[in-house]
């Protein structure tokens, strides 16, 4: 029989990073029984495997069921390999295209790989939905079809939102929150986790739970995490705002770094196991340069190894912070008549924390989308104007979001940077 800890010591800790539990006094009854039996609770966590990588976004729900893990609790990966070829419509205001059987099949051997960089292998159950859709028959599908109506369907956002707009929605789509609930029938699930996007789809299967006559399972949302770029977009690799855990070490830190102060301290608290008071203290008494450094450290760390992490650190301080630059950067000569800013370049300016204000010096404007274009890290003006508007863009050690930037010097040399790519400007006469 398991021991398990007093039950308010884990309700705090799982409490940490939640956005909301539906409910909390289920959930402490359940706590309760399950410490006076020994009995685990059955805590799940669906994916469908419609993309190849994990980022840093779904890794918040999965630290949460790590939580449970750590309290002793069997925790169930499921891999959505029959609901993946539905497509999840959460968020979509158009059908999403059916994965094909081989797609799901390659994308979800790639997902138990990577899981087990959070979970622990030998204590994680991993499941996969088609063990008893696969031998579901027509009467079951009308059966489960029966347990909810079209109105409640509709009062789903994304359903609600495109029958307004009379946008089409597929009937397989209706199935979905229905095959994602019935998961939790299969699984009789304690538990389910999910983003606050998810919330419709897990409260299903609350519903069928009940209608199937088992104990309603309890819902815990997290909150979802914004991407690395300037802005509010969830963390997506359609949106080109993603942190791969599989992303190569200086890049997964680079991209760290290049994230907001503001942001840093969201990631601290989703991303890691650092406590709220601990958060509180840093934000008082630590530079938010050496936090943010401390977090891209732990991220590193956490996916490659203490190793790369430091190894990232000082790749990263070379290119951004020192004068030297890691031996495989490329040089780029660009002649100043080429980048010109004529409107900038007789005006005398001064440039600091990203705005101009006149100063006493002779500085020359730099056109930085042209700048991009000749160090080959844009296709066109127009690319690299988009990609300076995003915060894409490093100069230096600074994200730039203005059109251009000031030198006083020529020669000037810079490293500039953009996505993956990073190349060492020397601007010349």
């Amino acid at each position: 029989m398991a021991n398990f800890d007093p039950v308010d010591e884990q309700l705090a800790y799982i409490e940490k990073g939640s956005a909301e539990i539906i409910r909390e006094s289920e959930l402490r009854t359940k706590l309760e029984k399950s410490r006076a039996t020994g009995k685990p609770l059955r805590i799940k966590l669906g994916m469908d495997p419609t993309a190849p990588d994990l980022h840093l976004g779904h890794t918040v729900v999965l630290r949460k069921l790590k939580h449970f893990q750590d309290l002793g609790h069997t925790v169930i990966f499921l891999i959505g390999d029959f609901t993946g070829m539905i497509g999840d419509p959460t968020g979509r205001s158009v059908t999403r295209p059916p994965l094909s059987r081989e797609q799901i099949e390659q994308n979800a051997e790639t997902y138990k790989a990577q899981v087990f960089k959070i979970l622990d292998a030998e204590k994680t159950v991993i499941d996969f939905n088609r063990r008893w859709f696969a031998k579901f028959t027509a009467d079951d599908f009308i059966r489960l079809a029966a347990k909810y109506t079209v109105s409640q369907m509709l009062e789903r956002e994304d359903f609600h939102k495109r029958f307004v707009e009379e946008k089409p929605i597929a009937v397989h789509e209706l199935l979905y929150p229905l095959a994602q609930g019935y998961d939790s029938v299969a699984l009789e699930a304690d538990v389910e986790l999910g983003g606050t996007d998810q919330k419709f789809n897990l409260l299903v299967g609350r519903e069928l739970q009940r209608a199937y006559g088992q104990e309603p399972q309890v819902v815990l949302t997290t909150p979802i995490l914004e991407g690395w770029r300037s802005g509010e977009e969830k963390m997506s690799k359609s949106l080109d705002n993603a942190i791969g855990i599989h992303e190569p070490p200086l890049e997964m830190y680079g991209k760290v770094m290049a994230v907001s102060d503001e942001k840093m301290w969201r990631y601290y608290e989703l991303l890691t196991d650092v406590q709220a008071p601990e958060i509180e203290k840093m934000k008082a008494e630590v530079h938010p340069m050496t936090a943010k450094k401390e977090l891209a450290y732990r991220m590193v760390a956490d996916f490659h190894s203490a190793d790369a992490a430091a190894k990232a650190g000082e790749d990263w301080a070379k290119q951004f912070q020192k004068d030297e630059v890691p031996e495989d950067v490329n040089h780029v000569s660009v002649k100043f008549e080429d980048i010109v800013n004529i409107a900038l370049s007789e005006v005398v300016f001064d440039y600091k924390d990203g705005s101009v204000f006149l100063s006493g010096g002779n500085y020359k404007g730099i056109r930085l989308d042209r700048l991009l274009v000749r160090c080959g890290l844009a296709a066109s003006t127009s690319e690299a104007s988009r990609k300076i508007k995003e915060g894409a863009v490093i100069i230096g050690n600074n994200v730039n979001r203005q059109p251009y930037f000031l030198v006083k010097e020529l020669p000037y040399t810079v490293p500039v940077k953009l996505g993956k790519k990073v190349r060492m400007a020397n601007i010349v006469k």
